[in-house]
């Protein structure tokens, strides 16, 4: 067995067996087999596809690849949750303190951002304090003492992972569904779920553009959950506009706050009740939809979501002040209105743009080494279907960077589209696929 025996079966649209695509991952692992060698694979596999078998083959084999992480001591039935990503994700934030008071254990570990979408973990370090970076014998010991633990991964899962997608984004091979559905279920694998709930968010500010891309990476990691032995629930959610009102990591926590103590949006609503009555079903409390959307209004309602979101604060070293009194945020020096120039009624909103504005507003990073500015990003006024008039604000830019600001406005302005015909409101759940 070699690697270019491998790269050349796959070349030639023949089916890897388990052993091949395991030496592939240990040879690449260990430095064995190098970036052009891998590279060559890649591009195979985005070419060619691979059989489910295959792409379940290359799953484990990545979440083998390095450490793995047991939390059965915790509990026999951990439900994780992954967003692919998008702008203004605060579910997790408003979510998981929802399900770690109805008594189910939340063991998460987030990613940072990186391009136009957000990183749960840098929005919870915008709270001062806030460790997300805690030794994992910490990490778990939190889950059994409070119900709750949201950190970053200080372990070295999945290395195989992280190899190849550096190297996807350099041979233009991110978008492709074997190659996308094994490196989110390698990293889900090896952080100990046995239940895994997936928002596959799909739209213009989303990486899966449209739902029938959106369907098909649902339906793989479904069956990949089925091979491996784990159970898969993917619900498919609308990307076309921002989640939400805030984009930017403090203001996207001032948002998850509000909507703990019960001021939440429509769009966050709808989303955190199906992901919520989903995570509810995986975790046998009941399988009966109405009382398990009851369950999470009364955690909402009753404060219980929202005292254990600052039970999680104070456990990992954050200000509770801040929790309890948002106005302790530091706030960005400018707060800018971004007005109209038309009236009528907002028929399109470019998502990606607004993300990619408020990455240049500082509230993200384009290279791994970037510094995020906290305080900084965009808060929505408007959003598609609401009817606006000439000078009305269409979104409020926040940043400490004055000569930004012009810049910024023009951009955002592009980003609303607004016509006499009133548009209709967009559907937020698309599907659900287990």
């Amino acid at each position: 067995m070699n690697i270019i025996g491998i790269i050349s079966k796959k070349r030639d649209k023949k089916i890897l067996t388990k052993e091949e695509i395991e030496y592939f991952i240990n040879e690449y692992t260990k430095g064995n087999a190098t970036d052009y060698q891998a590279a060559a694979l890649l591009m195979a596999i985005y070419i060619n596809g691979m059989t489910k078998e295959e792409i379940t083959d290359l799953t484990l084999a990545m979440a083998n690849s390095g450490e793995k992480l047991d939390l059965s001591d915790i509990s026999d039935c951990i439900v994780d949750k992954h967003s692919s990503g998008g702008v203004g994700d605060k579910i997790t934030l408003i979510l998981m303190p929802i399900i770690a008071a109805l008594g189910i254990p939340v063991a998460k570990m987030s990613g940072r951002g990186l391009g136009f979408t957000g990183g749960t973990a840098d929005k919870l370090e915008s709270i001062p304090g806030y460790r997300v970076d805690i030794p994992i014998e910490e990490f778990k010991q939190n889950v059994k003492d409070i119900g709750i633990s949201l950190i970053t991964s200080s372990m070295n899962l999945a290395p195989a992972d992280k190899k190849l997608y550096a190297l996807r984004d350099t041979i233009a091979c991110t978008n492709n569904i074997p190659l996308i559905a094994s490196s989110i279920m390698s990293k889900k694998i090896a952080a100990g779920a046995n239940k895994i709930l997936i928002d596959i968010t799909c739209g213009n500010g989303a990486f899966m553009k449209d739902i029938k891309q959106a369907k098909e990476l649902a339906n793989t990691m479904t069956k990949i959950g089925n091979l491996a032995g784990r159970e898969v629930r993917c619900v498919i959610t609308s990307m076309d506009q921002p989640i939400g009102n805030a984009i930017g990591n403090s203001l996207e926590i001032i948002e998850a706050i509000r909507a703990l103590k019960g001021d939440m949006p429509d769009d966050i609503k709808e989303i955190i009740l199906e992901l919520g009555i989903q995570m509810i079903f995986m975790s046998g409390l009941t399988q009966d939809l109405i009382e398990a959307g009851e369950m999470i209004e009364e955690a909402i309602n009753s404060g219980k979501a929202y005292e254990k979101f600052k039970e999680l604060v104070k456990k990992q070293g954050g200000d509770v002040n801040c929790i309890e009194n948002t106005d302790m945020f530091p706030k960005s020096k400018h707060i800018i209105p971004v007005l109209a120039d038309n009236e009528g009624y907002v028929k399109q909103i470019d998502a990606e743009l607004i993300g990619n504005i408020s990455v240049y507003l500082g509230a993200g990073r384009m290279r791994k080494e970037d510094e995020i500015d906290y305080t900084s990003g965009i808060v929505m006024n408007m959003k598609i279907g609401d009817y606006v008039e000439v000078g009305q604000p269409l979104a409020y830019i926040h940043t400490n960077d004055e000569k930004k600001i012009e810049g910024a406005t023009k951009n955002l302005q592009n980003a609303f589209v607004i016509e006499s015909k009133k548009a209709p409101k967009p559907k937020i759940i698309l599907g659900t696929i287990k």
